[in-house]
């Protein structure tokens, strides 16, 4: 595994930042920056691997064993939009022991406020320089998944089934799924490695929508403003507090749902905003889109006039909903983590992966963790020695699948 950080500190250089706002697929052109690269590796390896016009990357490294179980796994080149991605700088604390990091002048992190640093203190991390995110989401499954393809075509002695493998662009704008060419994709079941803690299997993630909010209001003079002026960032703000203040997400936790405001623009004649909806509970996340519905309502009849736009649109929904009936994939990633020496444990997904949406379509997809913590920010972390267990409970996926 000498060449597995060694990729991942080469592919977190690569800026691939996906755009919400973006009408083009993928919404940006340099993702494919980094899939060029993976396809060169993948083709380097002796696979037959393409990158098709969306962006998609796919290999298959083909099955030595008749009767195995044909396995895929999935994860994305897009970075987050929520923090800048551009010059990346990672770097290495060895035997990290617990302290306080200071990433640079201004910004730093102790387990104090992130628990999280409490589960790698021993390890070898990986941090940013606190000027960017660092792209462990999904740049530690996308090394992982690479390491898998070349242990298996380094050892053709294992015995295994079929290996899909795809590297998805747009993931973390909802998009991921969109263009999955299936027909390629010939797999019995999947795994996306997408997850955080290693040791962690998650198939219960949240039902997932986009609200796309427009306020038009009527611009005047302020000096003659009086009973005339309607200010649309005034519009914004006004449906934003009528929305219940507890589904703010940092109030929320474990199964909990939220309404999370990720932009706002705009000016006194127009504004713009957008909302991502999340709950695991089916009913309540349709009562969610229609508070959504009712502010809107409301506004256009207080102020007389089409003053709120609004456009909804589900982008997944809760994989538990089909995994339920088909638990033999979770129990044989169970046992893969068990194998390797660790506790497997589950926990609801506060958010969601291309699993979601592959599982919906017919491709069941639970998720593994990864070895980063703390995804879409500057505070973002990966352990080198999750990691490298990670690539380890992938391998024994596939030889559990063998059997």
């Amino acid at each position: 595994m000498e060449r597995l950080i060694e990729r991942f500190l080469r592919y977190v250089k690569v800026d691939t930042q996906s755009d919400h706002d973006s009408n083009t697929f993928p919404s940006t052109e340099k993702q494919k920056n980094l899939s060029r690269v993976l396809l060169k590796e993948l083709q380097g390896l002796g696979l037959k691997a393409h990158l098709d016009d969306y962006g998609y990357v796919y290999a298959k490294i083909n099955k030595n064993k008749e009767g195995a179980h044909a396995i895929g796994f999935v994860a994305h080149v897009d970075t987050s939009p929520d923090a800048p991605g551009k010059d990346v700088n990672p770097r290495i604390i060895k035997k990290y022991d617990g302290s306080e990091i200071k990433l640079n002048e201004k910004l730093s992190m102790s387990p104090d406020h992130f628990p999280s640093l409490k589960r790698v203190i021993g390890d070898d991390i990986i941090v940013t320089d606190g000027n960017t995110l660092l792209g462990a989401d999904d740049k530690c499954g996308v090394a992982e998944i690479m390491e898998l393809a070349e242990y298996f075509v380094a050892h053709p002695e294992e015995k295994h089934g079929d290996i899909f493998i795809c590297f998805t662009p747009d993931e973390e704008i909802g998009n991921g799924a969109n263009h999955f060419d299936y027909d390629y994709f010939k797999a019995d079941f999947a795994y996306t490695a997408d997850g955080s803690e290693v040791g962690g299997i998650e198939y219960e993630n949240f039902n997932a929508a986009g609200a796309n909010l427009t306020f038009v209001g009527k611009s005047i003079h302020p000096g003659s403003a009086k009973n005339k002026l309607i200010n649309a960032l005034h519009l914004a703000m006004e449906f934003h507090e009528m929305l219940p203040k507890f589904k703010n997400p940092a109030y929320t936790e474990n199964y909990e749902g939220f309404n999370h405001i990720t932009n706002l623009k705009g000016e006194v004649e127009k504004a713009a905003s957008h909302y991502i909806i999340r709950n695991h509970d089916m009913s309540l996340f349709n009562e969610q889109k229609k508070e959504f519905e009712v502010i809107k309502d409301y506004m256009n009849q207080k102020y007389g006039y089409q003053a709120v736009e609004l456009t909804i649109k589900d982008s997944y929904f809760n994989m538990y909903e089909v995994i339920k009936d088909h638990m033999h994939i979770i129990e044989l990633a169970k046992q893969a983590i068990k194998n390797v020496g660790l506790t497997p444990h589950a926990e609801p997904i506060r958010g969601g992966t291309d699993g979601a949406r592959l599982t919906y379509e017919g491709l069941l997809c639970p998720n593994l963790g990864t070895g980063g913590y703390q995804f879409h920010g500057r505070l973002e972390f990966a352990s080198i020695q999750q990691m490298q267990k990670a690539v380890q409970i992938l391998i024994e996926v596939v030889r559990l699948g063998a059997k």
